[in-house]
């Protein structure tokens, strides 16, 4: 290997450039290099170059200039600053990001899916259902790339491939059609619970297809709440809070996880 090589590969940081750059803490290390450099032309115009070379430089093989720009970009960031980058926080997967019509509770309820309990003052699955979609789930588990592709009309659809491509972080499942990332789901199980779920909706006259893809992934989303035992490994199912983040923001988020083998279900930020 060449010493240029060699100098490459240790500056070199994957995790915060290419398909991992962040967007804001690039434009901040900009800035900053820009106000850096204008500020020593005044006085010293060979070493206000050498310092926008070094700038960019880094910027572009390391991520950023300024050591713990992470930190300072999730401190300082307004959400609403974060939102024109398209950020949000690590972990907040529900796929892909939708923003339906749908509100989950009430159509589940008008299509006779879900229902009070005896009480009166929770909501289950109505009688049979779940039975309908665990045994969908385990045909989905032989048939997730297809199907996702299906769902969501890809030409070379992948879950968390390896090689070259980079898993999704923290238990979470990343879709890919090819090389391109284009839908993330909490895990694997939520991803798998979804397929399942459009086949036993349809068992009760639920076309999730025909809907808009917004209003399909909100319902479905909604929906995997209300399911009885883990899709990965059977385990029982419990609701919490948590604290995701990632290198520009920090969000609390409402949980649904298994209590056995802890694979994340659902994860959707609090208001």
């Amino acid at each position: 290997m060449s010493v240029a090589n060699r100098l490459y590969e240790e500056l070199h940081q994957p995790e915060y450039t290419g398909e991992n750059r962040c967007t804001p803490c690039t434009v901040t290390n900009l800035l900053i290099t820009a106000v850096v450099t204008a500020g020593l032309a005044v006085v010293q115009p060979i070493a206000a170059a050498a310092f926008a070379l070094l700038g960019v430089a880094a910027i572009a093989l390391r991520g950023y200039l300024v050591p713990g720009t992470p930190t300072l970009t999730k401190r300082y960031f307004p959400p609403w600053l974060l939102s024109l980058f398209g950020k949000e926080p690590a972990g907040v997967t529900d796929a892909p990001a939708y923003e339906g019509d749908v509100d989950p509770e009430t159509y589940l309820l008008e299509n006779d899916i879900i229902t009070e309990t005896h009480s009166g003052e929770d909501l289950e699955l109505v009688d049979g259902f779940w039975a309908t979609w665990s045994a969908a789930i385990e045909d989905a588990k032989n048939n997730t790339e297809r199907e996702v592709g299906e769902l969501l009309e890809l030409d070379d659809p992948k879950v968390n491939p390896g090689g070259e491509i980079e898993p999704a972080e923290a238990g979470g499942c990343t879709v890919y059609d090819g090389d391109v990332r284009v839908a993330n789901w909490p895990s694997e199980a939520a991803l798998i619970a979804d397929l399942g779920a459009i086949d036993a909706l349809a068992t009760h006259g639920v076309d999730v297809d025909a809907m808009d893809r917004a209003d399909a992934g909100q319902l479905l989303a909604g929906l995997r709440v209300f399911a009885e035992q883990c899709p990965d490994c059977g385990g029982g199912m419990a609701l919490g809070e948590d604290t995701v983040e990632s290198c520009c923001s920090v969000a609390e988020v409402f949980t649904y996880d298994c209590e056995d083998c802890g694979t994340r279900v659902m994860e959707i930020q609090a208001a």
